[in-house]
Parts: C-alpha cells; structure tokens; sequence
C-alpha cells in the first residue's frame, strides 16, 4: 500500500475510533491504472455523520489535499445502500475497481439499481462537455491553460464512455486507451485526440508536442459521438 494511504487510514481511525466502518480505495488507483495525474480516490463509511465527524475530519481532509488527491467521499453505512440507484455510475466505478483498505467490505453486497443509469450517463456527458465548452472559450488564447483543461477532462471522459459502452451491451475494459479504442470503434468518432492527451498523461510526449486548438474540434466531435449513442438508446 501506498505510504500516503497507510497515513490516512492511520489518521481515520484516530479520528473516528470504532465510528469507522471501511475505508475503500476506488478508481484508476485500485488496480494499478495510475499515474501522477491520478487522485487517489477514497471512501470513508461510518456508522453516522454529525457535525462532530465533520469537526474531526477538517484537519485529515486538509492534509490529504495537500496529497493533491480530493477530499474522502464520507457516506454512513446506511446511505451505502440507500442511494445506490440515484448514484449508479459512482457504484458501478466502485464494483469494478476497489480495494478495501480498512474494515468491512461494504461493496461485496452492495446491489446497484439501474433504472436512472442511462439516464445520468447522459446527463454527465452532456454537463461536462458544456462546463468543457465554457471553460475552453475563456482559454483559447492560453495554449497552457487549454492544454492543462484537456488534460483534466480526459480521464473523466474515459470512465463515462465506459459506461456508454456497457449500456449499449459492448464489453467495457477498464484500462483508459482500451475504452478509448473501443467506444471509437462502437459510437464512430477518432480516438486521436483522446490518445494524445492519454500519451501527454501518462507523459510519453512532452507538452510543447500537443497542440491544444488542433484537438479541440475532434475532441468536442468524439464526445458529442458518445452522447448522441447514449440519447438513443433511451428510444
């Protein structure tokens, strides 16, 4: 494990004594599809969530930002299994990809419902290709800045055509240049620009060598492919 995880959970249960449950590592992390562009994405379940625990968790959530990984996702034990029909795309990352780090194995039983999964696939493509929009108007004069916005939003493309491509009955991979090759080939667009950004990622090219603008066009094309494949499915 990770010494910066075995710190965490080390600070959780000082923190929150027999209060904790699990600690649960999910993502890209969890099966070894990581890189320094990755977080390290964290879930702390606890038996209840008072403004006690938020008072005790400020000073941990701190340092592991300083990690530069997000703050722990805190659910209770109870919420895991109430809300897993209105957060199916999160649960399902979660199924496929996770390591229990600490405690109980609150995902072995966990039973995901599916009937709005389709339809926030399609609302988290769309806001995120519009957010992308907005963000890439007020940075188009930036090479930098346009360059470091796509290289952000990868990553998170890739975990929702993953899910396009399960909806629509395709095998799904977990690896990002898997999907990637997949979903081109399912929904019709050019996995070049995703592949670039995949290559800038995981630092195989060096910034200078990737022209932002030059991606933008077929980047916006490839994700507006995915989108349209998941509206249709709803017909």
């Amino acid at each position: 494990m990770h010494k910066a995880l075995e710190q965490l959970i080390g600070k959780l249960r000082k923190a929150y004594g027999d209060r904790l449950v699990s600690v649960v590592l999910y993502g890209s992390a969890a099966d070894g599809d990581h890189s320094k562009f990755s977080d390290y994405n964290v879930l702390c379940v606890l038996s209840r969530i008072t403004p006690r625990e938020l008072s005790e968790s400020a000073p941990i959530f701190r340092w592991w930002r300083e990690h530069r990984s997000p703050a722990p996702l805190l659910l209770t034990e109870a919420e895991m299994a109430e809300s897993a029909d209105c957060f199916a795309i999160e649960f399902h990352d979660i199924q496929r990809q996770h390591r229990i780090l600490y405690g109980k194995d609150v995902v072995a039983g966990l039973a995901v419902d599916d009937g709005f999964y389709r339809a926030q696939v399609e609302h988290d493509l769309r806001a995120k290709l519009l957010r992308l929009r907005q963000k890439a108007a007020g940075v188009l004069e930036d090479p930098s800045l346009l360059r470091r916005l796509l290289l952000d939003s990868v990553s998170t493309f890739c975990v929702l055509f993953r899910h396009a491509l399960a909806l629509d009955g395709a095998e799904a991979p977990l690896r990002k240049r898997e999907v990637v090759a997949r979903a081109a080939e399912r929904f019709g667009f050019d996995p070049a620009p995703f592949d670039r950004l995949l290559d800038l990622r995981e630092e195989r090219i060096k910034p200078r060598q990737v022209n932002p603008a030059a991606l933008l066009g077929p980047y916006f094309e490839g994700i507006s492919a995915v989108v349209s494949a998941v509206d249709r499915l709803a017909k």
